[in-house]
């Protein structure tokens, strides 16, 4: 079965995104790449655990004095939301519904967007309000550097879904891009799933000392 044939609803694979042999070699690499990023994230989680309470005296600011729940909450849901419309259009997707998918996939990258949004407002209140910044303290550093490269992947993985919804609009679905589609699902899956981790280590813990 080729790549380029014409396909219908009838004839669509149930599994699209694995259907051929290049499809299950960029499953594969895509698992060693997700490999080495949980090794990395672990890392910085580490670090951070390690410094969260190094800043230069006792009256700077910690983690319960300047987090705000809230916001981290209020940015949780848009990520967790577009994870779940990410779900949705790879629904769409494994039924040969092109313009739902896209649909869904373009909801995906407006939470993503928002949540991103929600992020640089927070570092910014974070800066003016209470002097925190990278430079601060080594809990500054341990906390951006985490948070910051998240949100990097992030805005990666808006870049990459907005790149494919683009390049494909005039192309519809075939047996080469369904792959693509679905390790970029796959990807979002993980960096909301790294933000759950960083919401609970990160805030929650914080709050609590």
């Amino acid at each position: 079965m080729q790549a380029e044939e014409k396909f219908t609803y009838e004839t669509w694979p149930a599994e699209p995104e694995k259907a051929t042999l290049e499809a299950k070699n960029k499953f594969l690499g895509f698992w060693f790449f997700l490999g080495g990023e949980t090794v990395l994230f672990a890392t910085l989680f580490a670090t951070y655990l390690a410094l969260k309470d190094k800043v230069p005296s006792a009256d700077h600011a910690l983690a319960k004095d300047i987090f705000e729940i809230p916001l981290a909450f209020a940015a949780t849901m848009l990520l967790l939301t577009s994870s779940l419309t990410s779900v949705y259009a790879m629904y769409h997707m494994k039924n040969f519904n092109f313009k739902k998918m896209q649909l869904w996939l373009g909801l995906t990258v407006l939470l993503g967007a928002a949540f991103l949004g929600l992020e640089i407002y927070e570092f910014n209140h974070y800066v003016h309000e209470f002097g925190h910044t990278f430079t601060s303290s080594a809990f500054g550093s341990a906390f951006y550097t985490l948070v910051g490269f998240h949100g990097g992947h992030v805005a990666f993985g808006l870049l990459w879904i907005t790149t494919l919804m683009v390049r494909n609009s005039k192309r519809g679905l075939n047996l080469y891009n369904a792959p693509k589609f679905y390790v970029a699902s796959l990807y979002w899956h993980f960096i909301d799933v790294v933000w759950v981790f960083i919401f609970t280590v990160v805030y929650l813990m914080g709050m609590v000392g």
